[in-house]
């Protein structure tokens, strides 16, 4: 099962947990209040699992690629990492489905908090168009990961801050109905 938790403002490594002490978790439920959706899928079977052909099916997920994040299979390994780890939002939602290896995806929460959530094997994320985000691996430094798009793949992140976009301002319209 996934965990995520409040981070500490600690400048070290990127890759390190940044745990709050003592840790301040942060509920599934939490999260689908801020609009993240978890799955826990077969990753060992992807390719045939019937559940995540159905997730596809249901969700529109037409398109989809496979990336390994690691020094040796990655072109433009640090500038790529360094890139991830900007924090900034998409205009469309982000799917990310683990397949092999960990990493953690970092959220903000209603109050501009950072969430940081472990991701593993057979874990799949949903992250909401608008959302201010931020991807790093954890200290293993190697991630497998699907991802998945409605249609034809948009890959512009627009970093912070980039309020004005209709994507944000639909995201804090919804946050602001998950709060009454």
């Amino acid at each position: 099962m996934v965990e995520a938790w409040y981070m500490d403002e600690s400048p070290e490594d990127q890759r390190a947990p940044h745990r709050l002490r003592p840790n301040h978790a942060v509920s599934l439920e939490q999260l689908r209040r801020l609009g993240v959706a978890y799955r826990k899928l077969d990753a060992d079977n992807y390719e045939t699992d019937p559940r995540l052909k159905e997730i596809r099916r249901a969700e529109n997920y037409s398109w989809m690629d496979i990336i390994t994040i690691h020094k040796d299979k990655l072109p433009n390994y640090e500038e790529k990492i360094k890139t991830f780890y900007e924090e900034h939002l998409h205009l469309d939602d982000e799917i990310r489905y683990i397949l092999d290896g960990s990493g953690y995806f970092d959220v903000r929460d209603k109050d501009d908090k950072w969430i940081r959530i472990s991701m593993e094997k057979g874990d799949m994320i949903t992250l909401p168009a608008g959302i201010y985000h931020r991807f790093t691996l954890d200290e293993n430094n190697y991630v497998k990961a699907m991802r998945l798009f409605v249609g034809e793949p948009v890959w512009t992140a627009y970093n912070r801050p980039a309020d004005d976009f209709p994507a944000r301002k639909q995201y804090m319209k919804f946050l602001a109905e998950e709060a009454q």
